[in-house]
């Protein structure tokens, strides 16, 4: 597409979006007293106005039924999951039986490695890329330290080549298969939070379960943002939070992922609670756990209902819009801001580097730009004039235009005010110089 750096360009955009209808949808949070250029979605997702109405109708269910509103009104709490599973599963590519919504994130990762991180002499060690979120990385360390072994041992990072940003699916490749024979498990993170780098799930997958080893993402950063096929692709597991593209609360309800050949082994390593005991015999309280079958049967305990009524207003947005018509949109938001930092590129002194990948297939909504030693300073200016967005130690800004709720013109206003804070530090650091 021929990108023009114009307003009547951007509106124009905006007028030919199919999605337009779903920002009055949502709030978008304010800043200096107005609706602000909300760039932020890759922390936590604008709040969707129907989130409102889901949770009052709850808490008139518990006010009028109290205990009853477990099987009894129009939304009875005991099969809630259960159009949560479907409308979740083609947001991440899965069987509805493949997918519960519970926990948090990384309370699911830990029970997804509870079953599928079964070390043993010669073959402990997991395998993750560096610099991993933090939450990734903690809980890797201590599922090791649990099992007896040394995290300096048994966690393989992988970096990128020395003066590179990004991992080449070719060196994950080539690092499984030289590790092949001592790794008991492999679990990324389906988008590096830092680069907006999308790794090849499909491919590491494959490589993965060719050398016998089990495979699991951490998709926050994917889900609602990136279209997975985590059933096809044969990933073993997944978990994911849903405060970001999902915009399900903050700190809100999270999701897992089992794809359906483990969905009737008893015999799989688990930690067991009631609710993701057999149905027909929960209520008979007896010893001796039967899982239900799929992932339901790594549920521990009965649903936080008020999280997932947030959860479930904004899954009935996604199956209006549907995933593959926002990742079209996301597309274009991002090459056409891709366009407009390059254009200021050649505009102003200062160097942005843009260390997400160009190519649109291993990315999403977020570029991360770079700044040098100047971009604390770039940020604090772009969000005084009103741009929320979030800064990653060391050194980056993450922007995250999100298809549901923003617009081509607000990706031109955001060009503008960067423009204009380089140019005003430019003068600045002038100053200072003479």
């Amino acid at each position: 597409m021929n990108y023009q750096p114009t307003k009547a360009f951007a509106q124009q955009m905006d007028q030919q979006d199919k999605l337009s209808e779903f920002r009055d949808e949502f709030h978008i949070p304010l800043s200096n007293g107005k609706p602000s250029i909300y760039f932020c979605g890759n922390s936590l997702g604008a709040q969707p106005k129907s989130v409102e109405t889901e949770i009052a109708l709850q808490m008139e269910n518990w006010r009028k039924l109290g205990v009853d509103g477990h099987f009894y009104g129009d939304t009875p709490w005991y099969s809630f999951h259960d159009k949560m599973a479907e409308k979740a599963a083609p947001v991440v590519g899965a069987k509805p039986h493949e997918v519960a919504i519970m926990n948090t994130l990384t309370v699911n990762l830990h029970l997804m490695m509870v079953t599928f991180y079964q070390p043993r002499p010669g073959k402990h060690k997991i395998m993750m890329e560096a610099g991993a979120f933090p939450s990734d990385q903690y809980a890797v360390e201590s599922q090791v330290k649990f099992h007896g072994y040394d995290p300096e041992e048994s966690i393989i990072e992988l970096s990128p080549r020395d003066g590179e940003k990004l991992l080449r699916t070719e060196d994950i490749i080539e690092a499984i298969n030289t590790h092949k024979d001592e790794l008991a498990l492999i679990m990324m993170g389906g988008i590096n939070y830092y680069t907006g780098q999308v790794y090849d799930m499909a491919a590491i997958a494959e490589v993965g379960h060719k050398a016998g080893i089990y495979v699991g993402f951490d998709l926050a950063h994917i889900a609602g943002n990136v279209p997975v096929k985590l059933h096809d692709w044969d990933v073993d597991f997944a978990v994911w939070c849903t405060y970001k593209y999902m915009n399900s609360s903050p700190g809100g309800i999270s999701g897992a992922f089992i794809h359906e050949r483990f969905a009737n082994n008893p015999d799989l390593p688990r930690f067991a609670g009631w609710w993701g005991h057999d149905k027909e015999e929960r209520f008979l309280m007896e010893k001796g756990f039967k899982p239900v079958y799929g992932a339901e049967g790594w549920q521990l305990s009965n649903y936080p209902i008020l999280l997932m009524a947030a959860h479930w207003a904004s899954l009935q947005i996604f199956d209006k819009a549907g995933i593959d018509n926002l990742r079209a949109k996301s597309i274009e938001m991002t090459n056409y801001l891709e366009f407009l930092v390059n254009k200021i590129n050649t505009e102003v002194k200062t160097d942005i580097s843009i260390i997400t990948p160009t190519d649109v297939n291993q990315r999403g909504c977020q570029l991360s730009l770079v700044f040098g030693q100047h971009g604390r300073k770039v940020f604090e200016m772009i969000s005084e004039a009103g741009v929320i967005c979030d800064w990653r130690e060391p050194d980056v800004i993450r922007i995250a235009p999100v298809p549901l709720y923003n617009t081509f013109s607000e990706v031109l206003e955001f060009s503008e005010i960067l423009k204009a804070s380089l140019l005003k530090l430019e003068e600045a650091l002038s100053a200072e110089v003479n």
